[in-house]
């Protein structure tokens, strides 16, 4: 009897990793990166963005951000976060837009990818929004490498568009000296 339950447990693991293999070639093939679901959305001067509410772990205002010398201009510093070092990007370098002043609205979203925690500067914090699939189009291609790289798609609701950050890209397509000033997440 036993036998005949592990086989069952080794076939249901089966199926499901058959699944997911099976959405992941459907999902490289339709060109959609992100699946629906909940979304924070934030602002980079006027234009929108998103990122996946499940890898937000906080949302905090601007406090001191202290320099790390031989960083990528785009690593703005560290924070001391409740005792943990937290690297902290310029979402606007990073994207190759023009620099502003911080502003009361200037906020740092703390997110978590694997085992990381960084913290992405932004201008300020709009809205959690539901963003279903049917909702996603496909980054178009601009023919300019590098412009839109950083995007898992778009999504449209109502009259608006929001930008999806491909917060994996952001945050691991960079110098591993970035990764080795950030201990993993406990």
């Amino acid at each position: 009897m036993r036998k005949i339950l592990t086989a069952q447990k080794e076939a249901k693991t089966k199926i499901k990793m058959e699944d997911t293999l099976v959405k992941e070639k459907e999902t490289e093939e339709n060109g959609h990166v992100i699946a629906g679901g909940k979304f924070l959305s934030f602002f980079l001067g006027k234009e929108e963005y998103a990122i996946e509410i499940l890898k937000v772990q906080e949302i905090i205002g601007l406090m001191p951000i202290t320099p790390v010398p031989k960083m990528p201009a785009y690593i703005r510093g560290v924070l001391n976060l409740r005792g943990k070092i937290v690297p902290v990007m310029n979402l606007r370098s990073r994207f190759e837009l023009p620099l502003v002043e911080d502003t009361d609205e200037t906020c740092v979203i703390v997110v978590q990818e694997e085992d990381y925690l960084m913290g992405v500067l932004v201008d300020k914090v709009s809205e959690v929004a539901d963003i279903k699939d049917d909702q996603i189009e496909e980054v178009p291609s601009f023919g300019v490498k590098g412009k839109s790289e950083y995007l898992a798609g778009i999504g449209k609701i109502k009259e608006s568009v929001k930008m999806i950050v491909d917060i994996h890209k952001v945050l691991f397509d960079v110098p591993e000296e970035v990764l080795e000033a950030n201990e993993p997440a406990a």
